[in-house]
């Protein structure tokens, strides 16, 4: 069965990385002098005195982890970080209702960025730069995070790595993991700073610029204004944005090979980005024509607009710079689309995974050259690389549950009361980490404060599973998963 002493000795160590955290946002609370001062201490001391249990449940733990384990620990990982993360909110009274915290925090985490609170500028700057910070950590992963700052702390590494990592294909920087995941968070920090220095160049304060690096690089959406990108009005500003969440789309490890070994061209040769680079292109022109022929928009703002849009919600950031539920609503359909397809493997970005969407393709054009040469066999490759028969078995099985969970989660909403456009956009929104829904209700500007509770705690979950990409969590409710054998 499960390993309980490493798994205990495990989340310990989380914990403590997350004091941490919560100490950062002190720092800011006390340097802005604002009420959020105690809420973070106490914060902080019940965090680390959660660990410390944690820490001596599993004191003389082995490091032999188990895949079991691994799985197992990457999904309660995440659930603990949330339930932690609720303490601020909760202690200084922004969110009164523990779903609320719990829905927000989670929401951070995942870097979804759908957000319960309406006037988010009304919150102390130490709680503004906490919701921020879980997004940043988040979006290449709590684990992750670890292993590249403190591999010790996590036995088994390899496994926990591959319960959390997204897409079908995993590629490796170094032959050791820690040693790549630091390359990796080298590319993040890098992005990151460029992207605070280039906000500040176009005109933010300090602090927002912070608090939009570390949500834009995140993908995931949290803004320290209720109007998001749309209250600077600095169409500089929104292509700041738009570039680096794009950036951030993309795989890190291609990102890193191809700038590091000054090698562009592997970037353009490179299947997946392609493909994610094509519909971005694709969908930004189509919603740019629809804006000027039928909202009568000039054609820079037409095309600033749908760009920054496609983007937004093809990275699943889910900031915006105009109201999208004021576009036709065949633009709903494109971006819809693009919360389902999502960017590259790799990234920080949620939906499928555009890796994916190559993957799909390849094998309808294989199925119709079957079809005429019954007896062939027909390989599979993917920059050159042979994609074996059950990494294809894998793709249809995880695009099958994606849509089963879909319609069953949307189906569940509107028997409950809630609008067509509104339930299937929100599954998606919340399945794909994405952030902002359309329809009229809850609108891509609009807060989820006026969902009911139960939906909050289905957005909830279908936040996590999205985020570790399906199995790692549902497998835990097999009954395979807890047998001896």
């Amino acid at each position: 069965m499960l390993n309980l002493k490493i798994i205990s000795k495990i989340i310990g160590s989380l914990l403590w990385i997350e004091a941490t955290l919560l100490f950062l946002c002190l720092l800011v609370a006390v340097w802005y002098q604002g009420s959020d001062i105690l809420p973070f201490a106490w914060s902080i001391l019940i965090t680390i005195s959660a660990g410390i249990v944690f820490r001596l449940l599993g004191r003389h733990a082995d490091n032999l982890l188990g895949r079991r384990d691994a799985y197992f620990v990457v999904s309660v990982a995440w659930i603990l970080f949330s339930l932690f993360g609720t303490l601020p909110f909760l202690i200084s009274g922004a969110l009164t209702s523990f779903t609320d915290a719990y829905f927000e925090t989670m929401s951070g985490f995942t870097t979804t960025g759908a957000t319960i609170i309406d006037f988010p500028e009304h919150l102390p700057k130490g709680l503004l730069f906490w919701r921020s910070l879980t997004q940043w950590i988040g979006g290449l992963g709590i684990v992750f995070f670890t292993i590249a700052i403190l591999p010790s702390l996590v036995g088994g590494s390899v496994k926990v790595f591959a319960a959390e990592a997204t897409g079908p294909i995993k590629s490796k920087l170094h032959p050791r993991l820690s040693t790549g995941a630091k390359w990796i968070w080298v590319v993040y920090l890098v992005l990151t700073a460029a992207c605070i220095v280039s906000y500040k160049i176009c005109g933010m304060g300090w602090f927002d610029a912070f608090n939009y690096s570390m949500t834009s690089t995140a993908t995931g959406g949290f803004a320290t204004e209720s109007g998001s990108i749309m209250t600077f009005h600095s169409p500089a500003e929104e292509y700041v944005c738009a570039l680096f969440c794009f950036l951030s789309g993309v795989n890190f490890t291609l990102l890193y090979s191809s700038v590091v070994g000054v090698n562009l061209r592997q970037l353009f040769r490179n299947s997946e980005f392609r493909f994610y680079t094509i519909m971005v292109a694709s969908f930004t022109a189509f919603i740019a024509m629809e804006l000027v022929i039928r909202n009568h928009y000039d054609i820079e703002h037409a095309f600033r607009s749908s760009l920054f849009q496609v983007i937004s919600f093809i990275t699943t950031t889910g900031l915006f710079s105009d109201d999208a539920a004021k576009w036709p609503h065949v633009t709903w359909v494109v971006l819809a689309a693009c919360m389902f397809f999502g960017g590259c493997s790799g990234s920080t970005s949620g939906g499928i995974k555009s890796i994916r969407g190559v993957m799909m393709l390849k094998v309808v054009r294989n199925e119709f050259r079957q079809i005429l040469h019954p007896n062939a066999v027909l390989p599979m490759k993917i920059d050159g690389v042979n994609v074996s028969q059950s990494k294809r078995v894998t793709l249809l099985a995880f695009i099958g549950l994606y849509l089963i969970l879909t319609l069953f989660c949307a189906f569940t909403m509107i028997a409950a009361g809630i609008d067509n456009t509104n339930a299937i956009t929100i599954t998606l929104s919340c399945l794909g980490n994405v952030g902002p829904t359309l329809g009229m209700e809850i609108g891509p500007t609009m807060s989820w404060a006026q969902l009911p509770d139960f939906a909050k705690w289905i957005g909830a979950f279908l936040m996590l599973v999205g985020r570790l990409e399906l199995f790692t969590v549902l497998v835990l409710f097999t009954p395979a998963f807890w047998k001896e054998n």
